[in-house]
């Protein structure tokens, strides 16, 4: 009994790993506030060095989330004026400069995703408009936005990341999906004026929380994953 318990929790555990994806295109089904609530309580579990639970999160829906889209699309929609300054992000998430195998990775989901969709190379106003689609949280009935203070250091954003996942995971087990978005950093005034985030902290990213749309096909996309002798290395002697 004892090793049919074990197995089936890593069946369990392995299944909410393994069906994790970035969904893009979400059903308007509401998603019960008491899930969000567990979800987040399971979520804050993850390690954090010294106890310091570094996360913060904004949850916004119904009309608060609309508010939150219509501000940031406007932004991003507007017409360019050449000598303005380009929107500054909260942090340099991608690096600086783009080396192998990672370029490739990049573009590779990038190209993937624009085929699913039917999106020509080329096609800047519909690429444009893709990314857009972002700031509307995929249409998902629930946006989570993150933050984290700023006199944090590079460890406190390491425990981040485990909190992150444990989030999308706990989501999975309740047969919700996600999608974590960068793609919100470059619009941090907007969101610390509309939720009214206070100065000392940034924001660290945003997800799209809610029920799959199984008709759209841009969420038939799967990325790749390198094979294990890719990364790692084993020493026993």
């Amino acid at each position: 009994m004892e090793y049919k318990q074990k197995a089936e929790q890593q069946h369990f555990v392995d299944a909410a790993i393994l069906s994790r994806r970035s969904i893009r295109a979400f059903l308007p089904d509401a998603v019960p506030r008491a899930d969000l609530e567990r979800i987040l309580e399971v979520a804050a579990r993850a390690p954090s060095g010294a106890n310091m639970q570094p996360w913060k999160v904004y949850v916004v829906s119904g009309a608060a989330r609309r508010r939150l889209s219509d501000r940031i699309l406007a932004a991003y929609t507007a017409p360019k004026v050449p000598e303005a300054p380009a929107r500054s992000a909260s942090y340099t998430y991608y690096p600086r400069q783009w080396t192998a195998p990672f370029i490739e990775r990049r573009r590779k989901i990038g190209l993937d995703l624009y085929q699913l969709l039917g999106l020509e190379r080329g096609d800047t106003a519909g690429m444009a408009a893709q990314h857009g689609r972002n700031f509307q949280f995929f249409d998902a009935p629930v946006g989570l936005i993150f933050t984290i203070e700023r006199v944090l250091e590079q460890g406190s954003w390491l425990d981040y990341g485990m909190f992150l996942q444990n989030i999308m995971l706990a989501a999975r087990a309740r047969g919700l999906d996600t999608c974590p978005q960068a793609a919100f950093i470059h619009y941090h005034d907007i969101i610390s004026d509309e939720l009214s985030i206070p100065a000392s902290e940034m924001v660290v990213c945003g997800m799209a929380l809610g029920y799959a749309d199984p008709a759209k096909v841009e969420n038939r996309l799967t990325t790749e994953r390198e094979a294990l002798p890719g990364f790692v290395k084993f020493f026993e002697e």
